[in-house]
């Protein structure tokens, strides 16, 4: 479908996913109806128990920016909430898709700023910074072609002079998606479930020669996530105490590396988890679920975090 929309009037519509932090989510949606420009919020519940379903309800005869919730009948987790929120923007003809989780808060004139790139780019958003501390970026961004991370907002400036920090986007933390784009490359693959479907998502889009950017002056302010990885072999690996995000970390980078980098690459990751789990955090349990996992993904079975669902 193509939207009917002139040039200079697009209709930005955003798509939020929620999972059982309703305080979070009241929050966001409080700011988001400060925001100019906006068409409409929609809300993508995740089977949520805490309220959520009932408070959305309530939000249909409230005045300003109209508040849309859809409350799904199983936990799809972060994939399949921004699959879900992608696909419905562009069916009620969304020009632009401002994708967020609940626990991010943009300032009230992050739209309009990311706005002033409307028609130079196809999938870009802005720095996501510390809520208490934001000077720090809450996820380092690893500059193109290079080993330089960038962990501060004085650093992410310095290494864009024009404000555009080229081939670098941190989804769906306040991310603009093109109508254009979806139609192109698709939506999200739900069946990640959670981790590494925003990552394969900005793979896709660059593989299918998409604009992709960071507005290195506008944010979106987040919670500290602490440190993201564990140090081993000189470099970090990504550990968590969660048998589901680790399962799922696991399944969705093997695939991740073998389709877009190479089968030599998922191979390399498999060295450095028998590493970790051998040496660095020694644990014959977390070996087992590593290769259940890696099995899981060879069959492209996607199914196996179903089990550490409550």
């Amino acid at each position: 479908m193509t939207s009917s929309h002139p040039v200079g009037a697009a209709r930005v519509v955003a798509a939020v996913v929620t999972f059982n932090r309703i305080a979070l989510l009241r929050e966001l949606v409080d700011r988001l109806r400060e925001v100019p420009g906006l068409a409409e919020i929609l809300v993508v519940d995740n089977a949520s128990t805490d309220g959520t379903g009932d408070w959305l309800a309530a939000q249909a005869g409230v005045g300003g920016t109209p508040v849309v919730g859809r409350t799904l009948a199983d936990n799809l987790g972060g994939a399949g909430g921004f699959d879900t929120g992608l696909r419905w923007a562009v069916d009620r003809d969304a020009d632009l898709v401002w994708l967020m989780d609940d626990d991010g808060l943009p300032d009230v004139d992050t739209l309009s700023r990311l706005l002033e790139f409307e028609g130079q780019l196809d999938f870009w958003g802005p720095a996501v910074v510390d809520k208490d501390a934001p000077e720090r970026l809450v996820f380092p961004i690893r500059l193109p072609n290079s080993a330089r991370v960038l962990t501060s907002t004085t650093e992410l400036a310095a290494a864009a002079p024009d404000g555009l920090l080229r081939d670098v986007v941190i989804p769906f933390n306040g991310v603009l998606v093109t109508r254009e784009l979806v139609e192109r490359i698709g939506s999200v693959r739900a069946e990640l479930f959670i981790w590494g479907d925003d990552h394969e998502y900005r793979l896709r889009a660059e593989r299918a020669g998409a604009r992709i950017g960071t507005v290195v002056d506008t944010v979106v302010r987040h919670p500290s996530v602490g440190e993201l990885g564990t140090p081993t072999l000189g470099g970090t690996y990504n550990h968590s105490d969660s048998d589901l995000k680790h399962y799922c970390m696991a399944r969705n980078n093997l695939l991740n590396l073998a389709e877009y980098r190479s089968k030599l690459h998922a191979l390399a990751f498999v060295a450095k988890t028998v590493w970790f789990y051998t040496f660095t955090k020694p644990s014959l349990a977390r070996l087992r679920l590593s290769f259940s996992a890696f099995a899981a993904a060879v069959r492209g079975d996607f199914t196996g975090h179903r089990r550490f669902l409550a």
